[in-house]
């Protein structure tokens, strides 16, 4: 795992080229602590600069940038190639040499062999490239499957830029501050800047699966190819569902992964895994103790507030197992005391408030191992979201109810306050059961959507109306709004699919990957595997969900290792109490970025509905957490 950075401005001046790219590769040292590298044709303006958390191959045989072995091509490489052993030895087959023992360096002998495109083809494994041809003049820039590794691309003074984070573009002149408003937009709603948008105006990302390459020096002139798509996996999967018995399908899907646990598992430095005890986290611990000869190292943040606490059961998982497990009691003020760094870890805005509990577990299993795996992708993979069988009961529901009737439901049920809801709700039982005048104003919404991509939009939404803070700017779709036809999936497909194209890379993926390599931490994750994905597009759709619980097959595999009830309860997530620390402890820095003179100055924001709804809150008539939290990240992040 490391940071990749680099530029490409036609002739330069070679002091100023390293100096510059020295700025940038010093802005990603968390990323790699453990060396540097650098490598600059001046006569052509290109510069290509790497950070290294050294991980397999610790010699200097493994520093990047790296040549190839005919001089053809140059590369840096952020990431890991889980599959290059065998990669390696077919190689060898061939008449291949190999000075050392990197991934690295079998990737460049696969592109020297059959080019970049067929070569990412033959990888298992996550990744962010920059490859320069030396023969054609020709940059390439790639991004892994999923997007697991971030690679953003930006407009600079003469030319173009790329880097593993934003904060390494904005070192170099001429890559403008602007805020994108279509990008701001979108992250109101979501709480992350969905690719390709980033949140200045001539800064893009990569999408996953993705090759843009570069034939002159100029930002936005890439013809892109895509090697690999969850579009094209899901409608191949979906048009060949899978024969045989359920048996036959849970252990195809053990077998799967195990393997893809053990490709992980390899590193030259000490390795450990994220665990919740929830099925997920359970999953992969219980694959690596099976194939490990000693106790795997596993790791648990815990909370004092039992509402959000999940340590004893990740310690009941663990005893079982046989784990060697860490658990850290964090305080809020442990976890308060993240916050004003998170704007400078996530590089540009992010709002989902797990990150916090993600900082702090990653940091505690950096104390201990330098490789973690995780459980991330079993929810958008397998059905697991709670969110699912809920909109798969409501649509039909309200879909089936003419467009009028609709619009004429929400105006009623949002004539009256939420209070007032929740004072006629609370004599009736029902806001214990969570029904609050907030979820009745939501369900007012969702109620007043006319397909069902609209519908789970809103669903997923913290800000419907993100206009109505930004005055004149206008929404462009995003990838969770993309055309797509789930066939026999129906449904729960069609919300699988866009949660693996949009939260997935834009959420999750950021998350991690960001508060892990603040720690200068690797984190893998296996359920990741492309290989996995396909096979998971291919199940019966019972195998997703069946009596009413999601994820079924992944469960059947995890019997085979952990007993069901240590598992099964209501599932928690990795949440902290935003609500109440904003009424609380984050009050005065919520009234500080929210002040009407802040908001005022910024001139981005009307500042009459961020000041009611933040009033709201404030006073405990509304729970806006989520909505404030995006609001509330943007501006620490401006300020910073």
């Amino acid at each position: 795992m490391c940071g990749i950075a680099g530029f490409w401005m036609g002739a330069c001046d070679e002091d100023a080229a390293r100096a510059a790219l020295t700025r940038m590769t010093d802005a990603l040292v968390h990323r790699g602590p453990d060396a540097s590298g650098a490598w600059v044709d001046a006569s052509r303006g290109i510069a290509l600069g790497h950070r290294r958390l050294s991980i397999v191959d610790l010699s200097p045989l493994g520093q990047q940038p790296m040549p190839s072995t005919s001089g053809r091509y140059w590369l840096v490489f952020n990431g890991e190639i889980y599959n290059y052993r065998a990669l390696r030895d077919t190689l060898r087959t061939q008449g291949v040499a190999f000075r050392g023992h990197s991934d690295t360096e079998v990737l460049l002998a696969l592109i020297e062999r059959d080019g970049l495109e067929t070569a990412l083809g033959h990888c298992v494994g996550m990744f962010a490239i920059a490859l320069w041809d030396r023969d054609r003049g020709v940059l390439s820039l790639a991004r892994d499957r999923f997007g697991e590794k971030p690679l953003y691309v930006g407009r600079c003074r003469g030319g173009l830029a790329f880097a593993s984070e934003l904060s390494a573009l904005r070192t170099l002149p001429g890559v403008s501050g602007e805020i994108e408003p279509a990008a701001l937009a979108a992250y109101l709603r979501h709480g992350y800047v969905p690719a390709p948008m980033s949140m200045l105006r001539d800064v893009v990302k990569l999408e996953p699966g993705t090759i843009a390459t570069f034939s002159a020096p100029v930002y936005g002139s890439a013809s892109t190819t895509r090697y690999w798509s969850v579009r094209d996996v899901a409608r191949s999967g979906l048009a060949t569902p899978l024969a045989g018995s359920d048996e036959a399908r849970v252990e195809q899907l053990d077998s799967l992964l195990r393997g893809a646990v053990a490709d992980q598992m390899v590193a030259d430095v000490p390795l450990g895994a994220f665990l919740s005890g929830g099925i997920d986290s359970s999953l992969i611990v219980a694959l690596m103790q099976a194939q490990s000869a000693r106790p795997v190292r596993t790791f648990t943040i815990g909370f004092r507030e039992s509402a959000f606490d999940e340590a004893p059961h990740a310690e009941a998982v663990a005893r079982h197992i046989g784990t060697d497990h860490t658990t850290m009691f964090v305080t809020a003020k442990d976890a308060l005391d993240v916050i004003p760094r998170l704007p400078s870890i996530y590089s540009e805005p992010f709002a989902d408030s797990s990150q916090i509990p993600t900082v702090l577990v990653a940091k505690l299993a950096r104390e201990h191992v330098t490789v973690a795996l995780s459980g991330d992708g079993g929810d958008e993979l397998f059905g697991g979201y709670a969110r699912y069988p809920l909109a798969m009961r409501a649509w039909p529901r309200v879909g089936g109810l003419p467009y009028p009737m609709r619009r004429a439901t929400r105006a009623m049920l949002t004539a009256v306050g939420a209070g007032t809801w929740n004072r006629a709700l609370g004599p009736m039982g029902l806001m214990s059961r969570g029904i609050t005048g907030d979820r009745v104003h939501k369900l007012a919404t969702l109620i007043d959507t006319r397909t069902f991509p609209d519908f789970y939009l809103h669903l997923v939404s913290a800000w419907r109306r993100p206009q109505d803070l930004l005055p004149g700017v206008v929404e462009q779709d995003t990838a969770i709004r993309a055309p797509f036809n789930a066939g026999r999936g129906g449904l729960l497909a069609d919300m699988m699919f866009r949660d693996q194209v949009s939260y997935l890379p834009d959420d999750i993926l950021v998350k991690v990957d960001r508060a892990a390599m603040a720690a200068s931490l690797e984190t893998r994750a296996p359920l990741l595997d492309h290989r996995v994905a396909e096979f998971a597009w291919q199940l019966p759709t019972n195998c997703w969900q069946r009596d009413g619980q999601g994820k079924w097959i992944v469960r059947q595999v995890l019997d085979r290792y952990v007993p069901r009830p240590l598992i099964d309860r209501p599932k928690q997530g990795f949440a902290v109490p935003i609500a109440e620390w904003l009424r609380g402890p984050l009050r005065d820095w919520a009234d500080d970025l929210l002040s009407p003179d802040a908001l005022r100055h910024d001139g981005i924001f009307r500042a009459e509905p961020v000041l009611q709804t933040w009033k709201e809150h404030r006073d405990g008539t509304r729970n806006w957490a989520p909505a404030l939290w995006h609001l509330l990240m943007f501006q620490a992040w401006r300020r910073g």
